[in-house]
């Protein structure tokens, strides 16, 4: 009994001592768990820091963010692709929107199997699930690491430095080096050979074959390359805008070129306002574009592209040749120059040998120098500068090295400086708009103007000039003569006592455009340039002045000054006086404060958004002006150019129709078409019958007024919908549409919430039969007017478009050449 009782205590004991020891083991199991549990955080980031140092790594669940939570890193898979990277994006853009790849060319297999980490002495390196380094940041700029840290900065560059080290030039390694196919406001584009090189597809970040780079080769320039073959070059920089590119000012990609203490030379824009998200980027196709984040929209806005158009593509014209969009055929010889190759290029074939002087130089004889303006220059790879020579003596320079051919400005603002010699060969050229920057190309003197000649043209023009206007002055005074013995009312006109046409002086233009500065330029059109200008009194007002390269010319000139004058409607834009002087024809207009209506329509970088009663009223304005123009003034006038660029907007967005350079007269009832074996006009808003056949009519410009209601109902250009359409044309899309009772997906999306839908369908249905392929089937503005004030009023089913056609049947069309003994030429003169 006593010895039971002992071994029952005995064992109360031992389950006491083995609790207790169970307990220790537990306690002390829990905390070798904190311990490694906290050793382990150290080397991982468990939150999103903006700095990583040497003891901590990111898996594929961690990241850095920048410390304005602009940018983040870490890794992601792009769409439709198995692969991960590392790289940086945009923290705040709803849009994944990558911005720069470290191992675009050793992708990692899946999103759990990288780790990026700093090892000595101060590399950056990414690992993969075996523990190799697929991408290292290989190269330091040769400072001493000590306690390097690697920081995301608000910029979007990622940095590594040394521990306490804020100094930008002790930096051990940054990714603005080493950038992949975007440009970021802050990188020095072009410095260590920093270039952008294009994604392999929309899924594959791997290096693509185009490439965009600043060559130092003579006077630096930016150039698109596709497998190491040039296709698009941007001009020197001329210290204001990029020769070739006068469209983009020097906020829209970078703030100019600059060169650092070793006289290397590099572009860099640095942007402090980070509530801006904008970027440039290479895309798959060979574009390069800026775009800029609006967060209203929650997307992206196309803010520039280039290249733009065909004489964009790299020396289409060969040496000498001259391109200009509009013209057929697009190649022209420089003035004094003559095709090498006359057959070669009769067949368009005007790059292989290009353009010759009709005279060859004779360097011992004594050459000399003729201006060119409104030329992209040249390609400058072989050439020679001098920032501090004078013009005058770059010329004698020139003069003096027989392999010169050229020279130019090399910087034009700030009254200019500076000397760009070219040697060779000049290529790549493109008729522009640019007046402050001109080209001198050596000539045998043979072919230089002398000042007798010179003073011999001039007197004939001044001449025809004066003449011109007496003959317009005469005519006025008749006309005001018999309305006077007219009986009262018989006229249509009631501003009569309007007609007298004032003349500025050059001088006083001059100084109300600030001598023409490009700062003032507003618009650029088949005549020329237009600027704003100022008057003394304080008057706005709209300089249209001709250039010296325009196609358009005295008769042009002529056609305005005559129909403007004669014209008074609300719907019309007001002539306020001409200049002409010192061979300057210029057209001084009312200035209209809303530009023109392409630019609020089309223009993706004008965030005016149009309500649906501002654009009705801007169809009812220009319908009203051309119901003026065909029947109700005395003159009876075809526009043949009407287009949205030619339609201007004032103030309170009230329409007016624009430039009569190329109008008609017309008698009778203006249904009677006429013959023209010059058309002239905008691809995109000729009727069919005018295009083809140069036969013209009131109803080409019912034609043209159609395509302008169903773009400004819809928001899109006319000349944008080939691609990714069913239809090559807006009023083919249009009318398939309609004929579904699908109307309502013409309209813009802007404007889907609008209450006024039956009124924008019934616009549509206006605008469609306005279209229609026969000129008989379209009606007169005056039905159209009624037609728009009168919900009431019956309209019958449109038929089919003209140039209808589906983009499937375009692979069926063969276009064979036409010989003709009647040359037609097609000039597209763009409005402002």
């Amino acid at each position: 009994m006593i010895e039971s009782q002992l071994w029952k205590h005995q064992t109360m004991i031992q389950t006491k001592a083995d609790t207790r020891n169970m307990n220790r083991s537990i306690i002390g199991e829990a905390t070798i768990f904190l311990v490694v549990s906290h050793f382990l955080s150290t080397q991982n980031l468990s939150h999103a820091a903006d700095t990583m140092d040497a003891s901590q790594s990111i898996t594929y669940n961690q990241t850095l963010v920048s410390a304005s939570s602009i940018f983040e890193l870490g890794f992601f898979s792009p769409q439709n692709s198995r692969n991960w990277y590392l790289g940086i994006w945009y923290k705040k853009v709803s849009v994944h929107t990558s911005v720069w790849v470290a191992n675009r060319e050793a992708p990692l297999t899946s999103n759990s199997s990288g780790v990026l980490k700093i090892i000595e002495p101060g590399i950056l390196v990414l690992l993969n699930d075996t523990n190799h380094t697929v991408w290292s940041s290989n190269i330091s700029r040769g400072a001493t690491a000590k306690n390097p840290i690697l920081q995301l900065l608000d910029s979007g560059n990622l940095i590594l430095r040394n521990s306490g080290d804020d100094n930008p030039r002790n930096r051990l390694w940054q990714s603005f080096d080493y950038p992949t196919d975007t440009y970021l406001p802050g990188m020095m584009f072009g410095l260590n050979s920093v270039y952008l090189s294009s994604w392999k597809t929309p899924g594959d970040p791997s290096p693509g074959e185009f490439v965009y780079a600043l060559d130092p080769t003579g006077y630096p320039q930016l150039f698109m390359k596709k497998s190491g073959v040039v296709q698009y070059r941007v001009g020197p920089w001329n210290g204001v805008v990029f020769s070739g590119l006068p469209h983009v000012t020097n906020q829209s990609f970078t703030n100019g070129v600059y060169r650092n203490e070793e006289g290397r030379f590099y572009l860099r824009d640095d942007s402090s306002d980070l509530s801006v998200l904008a970027r440039g980027i290479l895309n798959t196709a060979g574009t390069v574009q800026r775009w800029r984040w609006v967060d209203q929209t929650q997307d992206w806005v196309l803010e520039m592209s280039i290249p733009v158009d065909a004489c964009d593509s790299y020396n289409t014209c060969g040496a000498y040749g001259t391109c200009v969009i509009g013209n057929f055929p697009l190649c022209s010889c420089l003035d004094k120059f003559e095709p090498k190759d006359p057959k070669g290029w009769r067949e368009s074939d005007w790059a292989t040998n290009g353009c010759v002087r009709r005279t060859p130089l004779n360097c011992t004889a004594g050459d000399g120098f003729v201006k060119y303006s409104n030329l992209k220059m040249p390609d400058a790879r072989d050439t020679w500068y001098d920032e501090r020579m004078s013009l005058k003596d770059c010329e004698a320079e020139c003069l003096k090295r027989c392999r010169c051919t050229a020279y130019a400005m090399l910087n034009i603002s700030r009254g200019g400086s500076g000397c760009l010699m070219y040697f060779g060969d000049l290529i790549d050229m493109r008729t522009m708009s640019v007046h402050d920057q001109d080209l001198y190309i050596r000539m045998a003197r043979t072919e230089l103007d002398h000042p007798r000649k010179k003073n011999v043209r001039l007197i004939l023009s001044l001449t025809m000039i004066v003449g011109t206007i007496f003959l317009i002055g005469i005519s006025i005074v008749l006309c005001n003569w018999k309305r006077k013995k007219n009986r009262a009312g018989r006229d249509r006109e009631s501003n009569d006592d309007d007609l007298e046409l004032p003349l500025f002086d050059l001088s006083t233009i001059s100084k109300a455009t600030n001598r023409f500065s490009i700062h003032n330029k507003i618009g650029e059109g088949g005549y020329g340039p237009v600027y704003k200008g100022i008057l003394k009194d304080g008057q706005d007002v709209a300089v249209k002045r001709l250039s010296e390269t325009s196609k358009q010319g005295l008769d042009e000139f002529k056609n305005e000054v005559i129909f403007i004058a004669k014209l008074q409607h609300r719907n019309l834009v007001r002539l306020l006086g001409c200049c002409i002087e010192e061979n300057e024809k210029m057209l001084i207009y009312e200035y209209m404060a809303n530009g023109s209506l392409d630019n609020i329509i089309f223009d993706q970088k004008n965030e005016t958004s149009l309500d649906w009663p501002t654009r009705f009223q801007i169809i009812n304005g220009i319908a009203r002006g051309l119901m003026y123009l065909h029947q109700d003034s005395r003159l009876n006038i075809i526009h043949r150019d009407l287009k949205a660029s030619n339609i201007l907007l004032d103030s309170e967005m009230n329409p007016k129709i624009s430039d009569f350079g190329i109008a008609k007269r017309y008698k009778g009832n203006g249904v009677t078409e006429d013959i023209t074996n010059r058309v002239v006009g905008t691809y995109g808003y000729m009727s069919p019958e005018y295009a083809v056949c140069g036969r013209f009519s009131v109803k080409s410009d019912v034609f043209s007024f159609g395509v302008i209601v169903l773009e400004i109902i819809n928001g899109k250009r006319n000349s944008s919908y080939p691609e990714g359409y069913q239809h090559l044309s807006l009023p083919a899309h249009a009318w398939a549409l309609h004929m579904e009772g699908r109307s309502i997906e013409v309209i813009d999306s802007k404007l889907e919430k609008s209450s006024n839908l039956q009124d924008m369908v019934r616009a549509i249905h206006v605008g469609l039969l306005c279209v229609q392929q026969h000129p008989s089937d379209r009606p007169s503005m005056s039905s159209v007017v009624a037609m728009l004030s009168n919900a009431d009023c019956e309209m019958h089913r449109p038929d089919q478009p003209g140039f209808y056609m589906k983009a499937n049947e375009l692979r069926n069309v063969r276009f064979d050449p036409v010989s003709s003994e009647n040359e037609m030429t097609i000039t597209m003169t763009d409005g402002r």
